[in-house]
């Protein structure tokens, strides 16, 4: 079996998709699953989805498929789902307040416990029952609920000083949905979310390729280059 950290970055974002789904089938008495129906349902090629399998050891079987217990199983260790991580988010604006009503709602290991603003008109209410706090009280939180993993959607003029701050109170993982490029320690792992980008991406696959051409389905954040 590959270990965790030889699977390619690609594979490792579609593994929680395969999961999410498996559990569908699991909660309708589903027993196992080939790699074709997977790929109906997710719109994924069936050989990317068996190779994505095979890079965890030797899954399934050919003629049969997958049983839907033992890869859901399987899945769930892998992924640790049964771990919650806690995450904090900076900036309660627009977008901050919709991702703290969203709050991974499909996702039972993954949790908002935090949110974070300067504008004291924000700070000591709640957003979907999740409080918000001055930035000033970062450390505490962040130490209180062993938080590692933070969610940024400040304005760009003050990202940086921003990730400068949350990086010294330990975080580790930063969902950065700022349009600022931001430079971060070597032990601390940055994921840029442009959704100006991504919608661009969209129109210019929709204007230069014909309708009944295999386009490939891009995860968000994912280039033809990462493949």
């Amino acid at each position: 079996m590959m270990s965790e950290g030889k699977i390619p970055q690609v594979t490792a974002k579609r593994l929680p998709l395969y999961y999410r789904y498996l559990e569908k089938l699991h909660a309708i008495g589903k027993k196992r699953v080939s790699s074709s129906q997977l790929s109906d349902a997710l719109q994924i090629d069936p050989a990317t989805i068996r190779r994505d399998l095979s890079y965890l050891g030797e899954l399934g079987k050919k003629g049969y498929g997958y049983n839907v217990n033992y890869l859901l199983q399987f899945l769930r260790d892998f992924l640790r789902q049964d771990e919650v991580t806690n995450v904090v988010l900076v900036g309660v604006g627009h977008l901050g307040t919709a991702l703290l009503g969203y709050n991974f709602y499909r996702s039972h290991n993954t949790k908002i416990v935090a949110g974070f603003d300067s504008d004291i008109t924000k700070v000591g209410k709640e957003v979907d029952g999740i409080p918000v706090f001055p930035m000033d009280r970062f450390q505490e939180v962040v130490d209180l609920h062993q938080v590692e993993v933070a969610i940024l959607t400040v304005p760009a003029g003050v990202a940086q000083s921003t990730t400068d701050m949350i990086v010294d109170a330990g975080i580790r993982g930063i969902l950065n949905f700022t349009p600022a490029r931001l430079t971060v320690p070597p032990h601390v792992r940055m994921h840029n979310i442009d959704l100006t980008i991504e919608l661009q991406a969209l129109i210019y696959f929709l204007k230069n390729f014909p309708t009944d051409e295999d386009v490939p389905v891009l995860e968000m954040g994912e280039r033809d280059d990462q493949k």
